[in-house]
C-alpha cells in the first residue's frame, strides 16, 4: 500500500478528484483550484502534456454536472487554463516560493482578462458591445476576480509545499518530475 501511496499516479488522480470535489462543493464562487493544479502540473509532471490534460479533464467532467455557459467562453476558459499550464512549464525550470506565486497571480490575471473579454464579446451577459460595455464587464467580475487569485494562491501554496514535504518523507516521490 505504501508504494502506491508515494507513486506519481496516486498524486496525479488525488489532485484530480480534489479539483473536482472543491468545484462542486466550494461555498466562495471561483475559489478553486483549477489554476493551481494546471501550474502544479506543468512543474513538476514530469509528461508535461499531463499539465494540460488534467485541469482540461476535470474541467469537462464537472462542466457535465456544474453547466456551460456559450462556447466562446468555455473555450476561453479552458485555453486560459491550458497557458496556465504553460506557466507551470516554465516555472519548473527555476521553481522557487517567489517564482510560484508570481506564477499564480500572473495566471488568475490572464484567466481573468481572456474570460472575461470572451464574456464581453460574446455578448452572453448582455453588455453593451461598446468600450464602456467591456469596462463594465471587468469591473462587475471583479469579486470573482479576487476569488480566483486568493483560490489559485492558497491551492498553489498546499500542492507545492505538501508535495515538497512529502518529497522530503519519502525520496521515490521525486519520480513523478521525470
Amino acid at each position: 500500500m505504501k508504494k502506491y501511496l508515494t507513486s506519481g499516479f496516486f498524486c496525479v488522480c488525488a489532485i484530480i478528484i480534489l479539483g473536482a470535489v472543491a468545484r462542486f462543493f466550494t461555498p466562495i464562487p471561483n475559489f478553486t483550484p483549477v489554476a493551481a493544479i494546471a501550474l502544479f502540473g506543468g512543474a513538476y509532471l514530469g509528461k508535461k502534456h499531463l499539465a494540460f490534460v488534467i485541469p482540461i479533464a476535470m474541467l469537462v467532467i464537472t462542466d457535465c454536472f456544474i453547466g456551460v455557459y456559450d462556447s466562446l467562453t468555455m473555450s476561453a476558459v479552458y485555453a486560459s487554463f491550458i497557458l496556465t499550464g504553460v506557466i507551470g512549464v516554465v516555472l519548473s525550470k527555476k521553481l522557487t516560493v517567489k517564482n510560484t506565486v508570481i506564477a499564480a497571480v500572473v495566471s488568475s490575471v490572464l484567466f481573468f482578462v481572456i474570460t472575461n473579454f470572451a464574456t464581453w464579446i460574446s455578448g452572453f451577459c448582455g453588455y453593451p458591445m461598446t468600450f464602456g460595455g467591456l469596462v463594465l464587464c471587468y469591473e462587475m467580475a471583479l469579486p470573482f476576480f479576487r476569488n480566483e487569485i486568493l483560490g489559485t494562491l492558497v491551492y498553489s501554496g498546499v500542492f507545492f509545499g505538501a508535495y515538497e514535504l512529502l518529497k522530503a518523507r519519502y525520496p521515490q516521490l521525486a519520480t513523478i518530475t521525470r
